[in-house]
């Protein structure tokens, strides 16, 4: 029989939730005897080789190459669960969703307190640069997303139940200390 396969990345986020992943320690073994991954920063694979039964996402969409990521994603994965707050609700990145972008870029690279050496006054305009879009969008308002695990990061023990339940297809139990937030 073969083992489930699970994708993850990252998108407009600080890569906090893969570290929350990684902190599942030593079970980390215990996963990999009960799955296998592809596309993703825990082997380094950076294309997917197959259709993949979970995707993790943490990370909004602010830009063009996030939407592409995510729509990737939704077509290789059967299950999409959203990680963290950023891929829930745009997190820290959707700061800027009540300011221009305009002003985003011209504080960013023309005014703000630690720009220098750029006295030409010069945006970024390298058509391989993605393109920002008009807001951070939570990953849900781009493709269909089946789970949410909540938390800046979530627990290591919140991601760690959630896998065993997807991947042995068990109810999720989760108790009270995985989910609070106070």
């Amino acid at each position: 029989m073969s083992k489930p396969v699970i994708a993850t990345t990252s998108l407009a986020g600080c890569f906090g939730c893969h570290m929350s992943f990684l902190d599942i320690d030593d079970r980390i073994l215990e996963l990999i005897e009960l799955v296998e991954f592809n596309k993703s920063p825990i082997d380094d694979i950076k294309k997917f080789t197959k259709k993949c039964d979970i995707g993790l996402i943490e990370g909004g969409c602010c830009n063009s190459e996030n939407v592409h990521v995510l729509k990737d994603f939704r077509e290789h994965c059967k299950i999409l669960v959203s990680v963290g707050e950023c891929a829930i609700m745009g997190g820290l990145p959707a700061m800027r969703n009540g300011i221009p972008i305009s002003e985003c870029l011209a504080e960013a690279y023309l005014n703000g307190p630690t720009v220098s050496g750029n006295e030409e006054k010069i945006l970024p305009n390298d058509p391989e640069l993605p393109i920002l879009t008009d807001k951070v969008y939570p990953c849900h308002e781009v493709v269909k997303i089946d789970y949410f695990l909540p938390g800046c990061p979530p627990k290591a023990d919140l991601i760690w139940l959630t896998l065993v339940a997807l991947v042995t297809e068990d109810e999720l139990q989760l108790p009270y200390e995985v989910v609070k937030f106070d």
